[in-house]
């Protein structure tokens, strides 16, 4: 069955990858609670199954660092003349950037307003 240009084999196979993916122990990161959170609470890896939002939240935005820094590294070789760069491998490398950047402040803007919505609940 094709479902909007998608075969629903790959779907199931996408969507197998992301439970597998979803049920494999967290790497330990660089010191447990290095980035602190809220109220400087360390991780909060108890278990194997169990990921710290700290974490995860660091490595996201490390990923979105990188992108950036890589965009605009073939920007520069291709704005240098470097022939093993071509425009089209640096214009999606700056349209994937951009993207997740536009991602990262969405999600930026949802946890703000949660934060302000639990902040103004009567208890």
């Amino acid at each position: 069955m094709n479902v909007g240009g998608i075969d629903s084999n790959r779907i199931e196979a996408m969507m197998a990858q992301l439970k597998a993916a979803a049920t494999k122990p967290a790497a330990p990161s660089l010191a447990p609670g290095a980035l602190g959170g809220v109220g400087g609470a360390g991780a909060v890896n108890e278990g194997p199954s169990k990921v710290s939002f700290s974490d995860t939240l660091k490595n996201s935005l490390q990923q979105v660092s990188n992108s950036q820094k890589h965009a605009e590294k073939l920007g520069e070789r291709f704005a240098m003349g470097d022939n093993s760069v071509s425009l089209s491998d640096t214009m999606i490398a700056m349209q994937k950037s951009s993207i997740a950047f536009q991602a990262t402040v969405q999600v930026r803007n949802k946890l703000v307003s949660a934060y302000q919505e639990m902040m103004n609940m009567q208890v």
